[in-house]
């Protein structure tokens, strides 16, 4: 689905309408949302100056990713949330470290907030299992997910995760539970003694 076809059913706003707001003829609108004709540029800052939402949206085919932005974007803007307080997270981008996340005012908006970064997560995770080349690869992940459906409550799953996840460097050494640290030690060193990584 297009942006537009998309923001308009969110904000209820009828393809007639928008035409007569814009000055042109519902049959743009139409051809815009069908992909057959290009938002003319100078339509583009309008749109984002109406709706509150950015230009690259409108003319896109857009995901759910970009459908839970665009809701966002329609509630901040009907609500003016506040960030309250900042809470501290652990980004694993490209260097890892702590990045600040607002906590708004507005329990919709955490939870809007929320569901963007669980979809991005999802995106990534369906990448990498798309690129399984084998059967052995594809277990893998099989093994993971009942590990997960079964015991993601169980501290050992989670030092493990931590455990390993200093083992191959994708944590860096500053970043550690205390309650973790004695098993990550240990770990590394049964590690280190029977595979040395390249």
């Amino acid at each position: 689905m297009i942006g537009l076809e998309y923001i308009l059913n969110l904000y209820e706003v009828q393809h007639q309408d928008l035409a007569e707001k814009l000055g042109i003829k519902k049959q743009n609108i139409n051809l815009w949302i069908k992909g057959k004709q290009a938002i003319s540029k100078k339509y583009l800052p309008i749109l984002k100056e109406m709706f509150g939402i950015e230009e690259e949206f409108f003319q896109k085919e857009i995901d759910e990713i970009d459908r839970l932005i665009i809701q966002k974007e329609k509630l901040k803007n009907e609500i003016h949330p506040v960030a309250g307080k900042f809470e501290l997270k652990l980004s694993l981008e490209d260097e890892p470290d702590l990045i600040s996340i607002p906590i708004y005012s507005s329990e919709e908006m955490n939870e809007i907030e929320f569901e963007i970064e669980k979809e991005k997560l999802i995106k990534e995770f369906r990448q990498i299992i798309l690129q399984c080349k084998d059967n052995y690869e594809f277990g893998s992940f099989e093994q993971i997910q009942k590990l997960y459906e079964k015991h993601n409550n169980n501290p050992i799953l989670r030092y493990m995760i931590d455990a390993i996840s200093h083992y191959f460097n994708v944590l860096p050494d500053w970043v550690g539970d205390p309650r973790s640290d004695d098993f990550v030690e240990e770990f590394i060193e049964l590690a280190n003694k029977y595979y040395q990584k390249d």
